[in-house]
């Protein structure tokens, strides 16, 4: 692989940094390399064994647990046993399946990717206004980009590049191996592109789920959580579509995609802010509904609810209201 002149905060990495990252790319080749040995299905059990059995003993396990008694007040030291052994089950299953990707397809005789709404996206693309299609980390969360990929939907998708560019730029290769969506990544320049996409009328793919510092503060499981405000400030603003969409993993490494209906917009007030932020509130209680469906397949070892030290929300707030194509598409990670 040719390696890329990569710069960290504007300055060419030192020889320390690109030997940790030769290092960190070297063990994911090796761990991704071992997964293709098996087939899919199998691969996907063994990434679910070492989930239940190794990675369930990392200390992040407790605040899965801290999380799920918070947000399910009365659960039972059972089922949060039962759950947190799940949802590692998921994850071992997931981080296997990366290197299975070109395996998930739609079609054939015995598709491992279904989909069912899909009518929604194009009802909405239709429009001619732009679709952003929000979902979370539910099962294996690249199911969203292969389904969107494989229907040939134009647009783009918003996330956070991983540290290493290296293990970025494989993954995002991945990405595409089943359509041409566009990876596009989050700042002031991503914004500006994710404006650009939506005014030709196309698809914005976002992950809204996590906990974003310059986000605004809304009801998740009854407690706040900073959200970003992103998706909502852009329908308001361009008359682009919310389009939710779930990926539930159901047998192994068979999923189903499903699209619901469209998130109305809440009835303006003559408040931009208030629009947005009880707009934001409509996409997460959505999330909550299907955390809340299939608890297991979410990842509950997120930083959800941890409010950052002396934010202001009016500082968050005006990130995005009227600022122009330098509005910020939020923060949280993908």
């Amino acid at each position: 692989m040719t390696q890329p002149t990569i710069v960290e905060n504007g300055r060419r990495l030192t020889l320390a940094r690109r030997m940790q990252y030769a290092l960190e790319t070297a063990a994911a080749f090796v761990a991704i390399v071992f997964f293709r040995l098996f087939s899919v299905d199998r691969a996907s059990a063994i990434g679910g064994w070492f989930g239940r059995n190794l990675m369930a003993r990392l200390g992040v396990t407790n605040r899965a647990r801290v999380n799920l008694r918070n947000a399910l007040p009365g659960i039972s030291d059972t089922e949060v046993g039962r759950i947190v052994r799940a949802m590692w089950d998921n994850l071992g299953r997931t981080a296997a399946e990366y290197g299975h990707l070109a395996a998930f397809r739609m079609n054939g005789d015995d598709p491992r990717l279904v989909c069912e709404g899909y009518e929604h996206i194009r009802a909405a693309l239709a429009r001619g206004k732009g679709a952003i299609i929000v979902s979370g980390h539910f099962a294996n969360w690249e199911m969203m980009i292969l389904t969107s990929g494989q229907y040939g939907t134009p647009g783009g998708v918003v996330y956070r590049p991983p540290n290493n560019p290296w293990v970025d730029r494989w993954i995002t290769g991945q990405r595409v191996l089943h359509g041409k969506l566009e990876m596009i990544t989050k700042g002031a320049q991503g914004t500006r592109r994710i404006f650009t996409l939506l005014r030709r009328g196309e698809a914005i793919h976002m992950l809204v789920d996590q906990k974003t510092n310059e986000g605004v503060p809304v009801p998740f499981f009854g407690r706040p959580a900073m959200t970003t405000p992103a998706p909502a400030a852009l329908a308001l603003k361009l008359g682009a579509i919310i389009v939710p969409a779930v990926a539930r993993r159901v047998a192994g490494s068979r999923f189903r995609m499903t699209v619901y209906p469209p998130i109305e917009p809440p009835l303006p007030t003559g408040d931009h802010a208030r629009d947005i932020q009880a707009f934001t509130e409509k996409i997460s209680s959505f999330i909550e509904e299907r955390v809340r469906e299939r608890p297991e397949q979410w990842l509950w070892i997120h930083r959800r609810w941890t409010e950052p030290g002396g934010l202001v929300r009016k500082r968050a707030q005006a990130l995005l209201p009227g600022a122009g194509p330098a509005e910020s598409a939020g923060s949280n990670r993908s």
